[in-house]
């Protein structure tokens, strides 16, 4: 067979090179699923994807990147803190350290639950601050890809809207961990007059 056939894909089936009509069956089907197959645009292009921790409150879930946890801590004894903002729950003790934890679920206006014995903290920290948040439980570690997310779902209005990078599209809500950290709203540095 000359070679300018071979290039082409035009193959006379008699002679030494010639197929019985189950080899060629076969192979006339890969050919037609390959050129089936839907082309991506992006095929080929690297999608951007971020390493989150899951986690739920109040029956809803959340993720935020794993650059933002320092880790996750089941923690038993709570600290009131009188005349903080309501969303402060108090502190607790990670390692020797004294860290504020925050209820998302008041500073998000979402209707509170009491604590339970499966809470725990999802800690919180980058070069300049550090505290936990309050969870019911957590869900795991994995991945996100960012060019999937949705902007927004209707449920999430008002405070939560400002602290979101996006939703998946299993409803899971991925929250901006820089901006969490970065709010003045959720840094107490308020000293009492002597």
């Amino acid at each position: 067979m000359s070679t300018d056939k071979r290039k082409t894909g035009l193959v006379e089936l008699s002679g030494p090179e010639a197929v019985d009509g189950r080899d060629r069956d076969a192979i006339l089907k890969e050919r037609a699923s390959r050129f089936a197959a839907p082309r991506r645009a992006d095929a080929g292009k690297s999608r951007a994807a971020a390493d989150v921790v899951r986690f739920s409150i109040a029956g809803e879930d959340y993720a935020i990147e794993s650059a933002y946890v320092s880790e996750v801590f089941r923690f038993t004894d709570l600290t009131p803190v009188p005349c903080t903002p309501s969303f402060i729950t108090g502190v607790i003790n990670v390692r020797g350290r004294v860290v504020a934890l925050i209820d998302l679920r008041v500073f998000f206006d979402v209707p509170p639950q009491g604590l339970s014995d499966r809470s725990r903290a999802v800690i919180l920290s980058d070069d300049n601050t550090e505290f936990g948040i309050l969870i019911d439980t957590i869900r795991g570690a994995g991945g996100i890809v960012l060019d999937d997310l949705l902007k927004s779902l209707p449920t999430l209005t008002g405070v939560r809207e400002q602290y979101l990078k996006g939703v998946t599209a299993d409803n899971v809500v991925l929250l901006d961990g820089a901006k969490l950290l970065s709010d003045p709203r959720l840094i107490v540095e308020e000293t009492v007059g002597e």
